[in-house]
């Protein structure tokens, strides 16, 4: 009997079959991952991996977002995505302008990155730039914006970022630099550390000066509009929102500082008409809030995307 052979496909068909076939599990693997995330808390996430073998550490206490204060999440959409409650994960505005004002100054000067996108990078991806991990980072954001809702994506973002070396989440920054957790913080402490968010490893929340402190200024001014607009308030619908006290009375009193790391006391700043939809990042010297935070139009005449 003749034996039979079976013809072999050619080389470029099985290496397109190859591709195809780690495309689709790629995508079935992402998918269920996200969803395995809206349920279950990140254990750990690849930059936290970093910092453990770079021994730094990676502390981290988990808070979840019906305890945390409620101005860390004001003090995060002033400071970094004020239409978060509007876009789909995208803010296109903020990306063309990115784009437009990195080009006239030859280099990446300031990003246009979402809270979704940020949460997106820190849970699943690693930190640095490359088109590759962006357009990872694209894939994930829109699946978090399917299939979590705006409430899971701020409590997995304020409890992945880091706020410091070796600190994960606003829950352990609070530890660290105030000695209280996240569940009551003053306006001014929320601000300081959202001023850390773009740059943990060189800013600190206690005792801010130049670019740290102006910024965490400006981010406490700007939380009186996310306040007064409800810019924040895709977070709590349905659901209990932590207390928040009266603006017109006294806010809580913080507990006292260690004597070797005293607190500073900023200077106040007049309320800004509009926020910002933009990360930025620290120049060498830093100039003046006014040219970090060019005037937007009013939060008012924003249309949500």
């Amino acid at each position: 009997m003749a034996r039979q052979f079976r013809k072999k496909r050619p080389f470029l068909r099985r290496l397109i079959g190859w591709v195809v076939k780690l495309i689709l599990l790629f995508l079935v693997v992402s998918v269920l991952w996200v969803l395995l995330y809206r349920f279950v808390n990140p254990p750990i996430t690849f930059t936290q991996i970093g910092d453990l073998v770079a021994r730094n550490g990676a502390r981290s206490h988990w808070m979840a977002i019906e305890e945390i204060d409620r101005d860390m999440v004001r003090a995060v959409i002033a400071g970094e995505d004020s239409k978060f409650c509007t876009h789909d994960g995208f803010d296109r505005q903020a990306i063309e302008e990115a784009m437009r004002r990195n080009a006239r100054r030859d280099g990446v000067v300031r990003g246009g990155s979402t809270i979704s996108q940020q949460t997106a990078k820190n849970a699943f991806l690693w930190q640095g730039g490359g088109y590759f991990r962006k357009g990872l980072e694209a894939w994930f954001t829109l699946l978090i914006e399917t299939l979590w809702d705006k409430r899971r994506i701020m409590e997995v973002y304020l409890n992945v970022a880091e706020t410091g070396i070796g600190t994960y989440g606003v829950n352990a920054g609070a530890l660290r630099y105030f000695g209280h957790d996240a569940s009551s913080l003053t306006a001014n402490e929320a601000a300081r550390i959202a001023a850390v968010f773009p740059l943990p490893k060189r800013r600190e929340a206690i005792a801010p000066t130049g670019f740290t402190r102006r910024y965490g200024n400006m981010i406490a001014a700007r939380m009186s509009v996310v306040r007064r607009d409800g810019l924040d308030a895709c977070v709590y619908e349905g659901a209990p929102a932590p207390a928040t006290a009266d603006p017109a009375e006294p806010r809580r009193s913080t507990p006292k500082q260690p004597a070797s790391r005293p607190e500073a006391r900023p200077a106040p700043v007049p309320e800004p008409d509009a926020l910002p939809g933009e990360e930025y990042e620290e120049p060498e010297q830093a100039p003046d809030p006014v040219e970090l935070a060019p005037p937007l139009p009013p939060l008012d005449a924003i249309d949500g995307m």
